[in-house]
């Protein structure tokens, strides 16, 4: 007597919630290696084991689905800056170096963890048009905010001055962290301490000019 074949159990339905994450962490990888313009659809979808008409009532294109990473990409780094900035203010480290400390070591290991993605905020390929480069760049705007706050809280310094030197130091640490994930010729401790010895020297004096004119 032949033993029936039994059923095969049905495939768990993925929810909607799950479906879009999965789908976007394979464009993100995508995205990061081959750039925008040599990604299509049916890459994604074919990648993400999607038909396209799933994929597109999700994203309903390819740069709607582009921005969403950028977007998933970018909080992830203001996230790791705004907790390098509240570890200072909750006391777990109390000095002026501290700071700058904790910037630096937010984009480096952003970049050591983000992997080739961290390409999508840092040297996009879709930057011609004036609101996808605005939303390229927003997480880097929105990290110079916060820093530009630690900073006039640190050295008194007027808000314009404070925007320009938060710029200048998010610049210092993305290109030194970007460097350290290609090379890997330096560790991420010491990629950090260098750069934060770099940057605090300049900040100290700051400090230094502020104090004197406060007990002048």
């Amino acid at each position: 007597m032949t033993t029936p074949t039994p059923p095969r159990p049905r495939a768990t339905r993925m929810g909607r919630e799950a479906r879009r994450a999965q789908v976007l962490a394979v464009a993100q990888d995508l995205f990061a290696r081959e750039g925008f313009h040599h990604v299509s659809m049916d890459d994604i979808a074919d990648r993400a084991e999607v038909s396209k008409p799933v994929l597109y009532r999700h994203f309903p294109s390819k740069l709607d689905l582009y921005l969403a990473v950028v977007d998933h990409r970018g909080q992830a780094l203001v996230t790791a800056v705004d907790e390098a900035l509240a570890a200072v203010d909750r006391g777990e480290q109390q000095s002026g170096r501290a700071v700058v400390r904790g910037i630096v070591q937010a984009y480096v290991e952003f970049v050591e963890q983000a992997g080739d993605s961290f390409s999508l905020l840092f040297e996009s390929d879709v930057t011609r048009d004036s609101g996808v480069r605005s939303r390229v760049e927003q997480a880097s705007a929105d990290a110079a905010r916060a820093i530009c706050r630690a900073l006039r809280e640190l050295a008194g310094l007027p808000l314009e001055h404070a925007e320009l030197l938060s710029t200048a130091l998010v610049g210092m640490a993305r290109v030194a962290a970007t460097s350290r994930y290609r090379t890997q010729d330096v560790g991420v401790e010491d990629a950090v301490d260098l750069v934060t010895q770099l940057a605090w020297r300049g900040v100290a004096g700051l400090v230094r000019d502020r104090e004197g004119a406060d007990a002048g």
